[in-house]
């Protein structure tokens, strides 16, 4: 299934869901978004309703009157003071306010997962039978995303999602459909057969392929053959002709579908060898996020850095990226903290910045950025982008590449950078599931130490023990990821 760039949008009895909800930025209002995904009638109505009020506070005469009385009256037909009530449920379990309090709210002023709960909240309580939801736990904490699970599960709306979170697929999905080929296949069971179950169908198709090409080089061996005898014998030219018919009926039906071609990500994070100790952090405290802790990661270790948004995950990557030099030349020049952070003897850290902000790499294209910072030729270059699949988007600006091709990206630049420790901000966000999957091998074979943030459950499962940033600023670690922090939340 791949993910469609757009906006909240509603056609015709759906709702829908896009990616763009969790970044919007505009001036609409916590009104505007509810409508935004409200049944068409109850927009129409709105629009009308909001011409007669500019109608009515540009001329009060009876005319406007009327039309703002009519206005009120056909909102209350589309079912807008119903759905008000909804709203309200909605805005108290997304934001904790009611609907009149959060009503003329800046969206602007949320955060992604408040606006994507908000919105997921309105749909799935909504008048709508079936949703169309794309990337809906994008921006969502772990505990929001077993809400959502737990949502989809409950629902009696038919539900098509568009997702890369394996967790969520195999706890919500009872069908897969994937989009390949210039098709469209639907595995009948869940997430956990469905690997097994496309491996099948690929081997199935490639045994009907093989087949029918042999079928097909037997009925021109014959044709042939017979077309030699037939010019000499006048016998055979019936046979001739009649294997001539079956050959033409036999490639007019076409062969069978092409079995799809395997995405093949090969990611080759080598690293290399470093002191025992990579990292070292002593009375270290976030200003104004954390309190102090002392911290020891050794060589080898893969530490998930898991917590609540905004403890100051983000920021401890970027202060140990910054511990040698590792940050983008673009970033702030340091994060406020106290105590000390040093790196061991021959770490060299390399940092992946979840949101893709590298104006850094802005208006260049992969190939000139291969090229221009790590010496190497065209050539080279493109059989790089190539094990990434990037090869076809290697003339094209980053800014214009899409969050998956921007992802690989940046993995390919700490691979040829030649990292020894890997400052990871939720890695596997926009990534399909084989360059998940193709990531997660590669820090298998990496030579080096892995710091990571992640919300992702089916990644976090691979690492060592886990770093545990509490809401109240404590800071504790833990040998299994902790996804509900008791202390509280903060947005």
């Amino acid at each position: 299934m791949r993910p469609a760039e757009g906006r909240v949008a509603r056609s015709g009895g759906l709702g829908v869901l896009r990616q763009f909800v969790g970044t919007v930025r505009d001036r609409r209002t916590v009104h505007d978004l509810l409508v935004s995904v409200a049944p068409d009638r109850v927009r129409a109505a709105v629009a009308e309703l909001a011409r007669a009020e500019r109608a009515l506070a540009e001329r009060d005469d009876e005319p406007a009157q009327l039309a703002y009385a009519q206005a009120l009256a056909d909102y209350g037909d589309a079912g807008g003071y119903d759905l008000e009530v909804v709203w309200d449920t909605c805005a108290t379990a997304a934001l904790g306010l009611p609907y009149p309090e959060a009503r003329d709210r800046p969206v602007r002023s949320l955060s992604g997962g408040e606006q994507k709960r908000l919105v997921l909240e309105a749909l799935l309580r909504g008048p709508d039978e079936v949703l169309l939801l794309d990337e809906p736990d994008n921006y969502l904490d772990v505990p929001a995303k077993e809400w959502l699970e737990q949502r989809l599960r409950e629902t009696r709306k038919t539900v098509l999602v568009v997702s890369h979170d394996r967790q969520l697929l195999a706890n919500a999905a009872d069908r897969i459909v994937t989009v390949e080929s210039r098709g469209v296949w639907v595995h009948g069971g869940g997430f956990d057969t469905y690997a097994r179950g496309r491996r099948d169908r690929i081997a199935r198709l490639a045994e009907r392929r093989r087949r029918w090409n042999e079928e097909h080089a037997k009925l021109r061996r014959l044709v042939h053959t017979l077309r030699q005898t037939a010019a000499n014998n006048d016998s055979v030219a019936s046979a001739y002709r009649a294997a001539r018919t079956r050959l033409a009926r036999f490639e007019e039906v076409g062969p069978p579908e092409r079995p799809p071609k395997e995405q093949n990500v090969r990611m080759r994070l080598r690293g290399g060898r470093t002191g025992k100790r990579a990292v070292i952090c002593e009375g270290l405290a976030l200003t104004g996020l954390t309190r102090p802790f002392d911290l020891e990661v050794w060589y080898g270790e893969r530490l998930g850095v898991v917590g609540a948004n905004g403890t100051g995950k983000s920021h401890l990557l970027r202060l140990l990226a910054e511990a040698a030099g590792g940050a983008p030349s673009t970033d702030p020049p340091t994060v406020p903290h106290t105590g000390s952070v040093r790196l061991g003897a021959r770490v060299v850290p390399g940092r992946f910045v979840q949101t893709h902000t590298r104006p850094d790499l802005h208006g260049r294209t992969p190939a000139e950025i291969v090229t221009g910072e790590y010496a190497m030729t065209l050539n080279e270059a493109m059989s790089a982008l190539a094990r990434y699949e990037l090869a076809a988007a290697g003339a094209q600006r980053f800014e214009t590449l899409s969050g998956g091709q921007q992802a690989r990206l940046q993995i390919l630049l700490l691979e040829l950078s030649g990292a020894t420790l890997l400052l990871l901000d939720e890695p596997t966000d926009n990534l399909d599931l084989a360059s998940a999957e193709a990531l997660q091998r590669g820090l298998d074979e990496l030579s080096g130490t892995v710091l990571a943030v992640t919300h992702d459950r089916w990644f976090a499962a691979d690492l060592d023990r886990y770093l545990v940033l509490g809401t109240d600023g404590t800071v504790r670690e833990s040998a299994e990821p902790v996804w509900h922090d008791t202390a509280g939340s903060r947005a």
